[in-house]
């Protein structure tokens, strides 16, 4: 029983990764926080569907169709929709209606269904069609930059794009860099150190909060289907 999953990042700025996955006797999974969102795209049984993915606050448990196979595109931070306000999808989604093997509609328009090797061709027609859009000011601060203008501007922006506070987008990427570090073989020791946990007590918590894992579980694999590769290095 398990998720398998094949994740690469991408090379645009307006795309973080893009994923395959395929279930295989799954029915319910692990779900992970994330900071971002996201399309999705699956077939079960000859029938087609997408989504689109909101931020996820917290861990909990899914749903899985059984026998599915996914194409997943997962946003770049400060990345919208035009037509649906990201703090409107935390923990939240929305299915596509209309969804063939070919199509999906979104935001009023036909688009071509992509594959994992078409996904950043997507996404460069709905950024050219104002689909997606970004906010110049989030990707500043996200490389790093100080702006010219006030932290509450900053913070006020930075929520409107990502749905998320700046704190809050830090604390789930910490914990799945912890989740992955610990699947590989480090120590909780180690972790603590490397990514600026106060104690052990505070990376189990953070780990129970945003993955659903205790140390021990990523340790040893346990704890069923994960909707997170924790087998797996990201390729380019």
């Amino acid at each position: 029983m398990q998720l398998r999953f094949q994740t690469r990042r991408s090379d645009s700025p307006w795309v973080d990764i893009v994923w395959t996955c395929t279930s295989e006797q799954v029915t319910r999974m692990t779900s992970v926080a994330s900071a971002r969102w996201g399309l999705v795209f699956w077939e079960q049984d000859g029938k087609a569907y997408a989504s689109v993915t909101g931020p996820e606050t917290r861990t909990g448990t899914a749903p899985v169709p059984e026998g599915a196979t996914f194409t997943g595109i997962e946003f770049a931070l400060g990345t919208s929709l035009r037509a649906v306000p990201t703090p409107a999808l935390v923990n939240s989604g929305i299915e596509l209606p209309d969804t063939t093997r070919r199509t999906f509609r979104l935001d009023g328009a036909r688009w071509e269904t992509p594959g994992p090797d078409d996904a950043e061709a997507l996404v460069e027609r709905l950024v050219r069609a104002g689909v997606v859009v970004g906010d110049p000011l989030v990707a500043a601060v996200l490389r790093g930059h100080r702006p010219s203008v006030s932290e509450r501007t900053v913070e006020r922006r930075f929520r409107a794009a990502t749905g998320l506070t700046q704190g809050a987008v830090r604390q789930i990427e910490r914990a799945r860099r912890a989740a992955h570090a610990l699947a590989a073989g480090a120590t909780a020791a180690d972790v603590v150190a490397e990514l600026g946990y106060f104690d052990q007590p505070h990376l189990a918590h953070a780990l129970r909060s945003y993955i659903g894992r205790t140390v021990g579980g990523l340790r040893d694999g346990e704890g069923g289907a994960i909707a997170l590769a924790l087998d797996q290095r990201l390729t380019s």
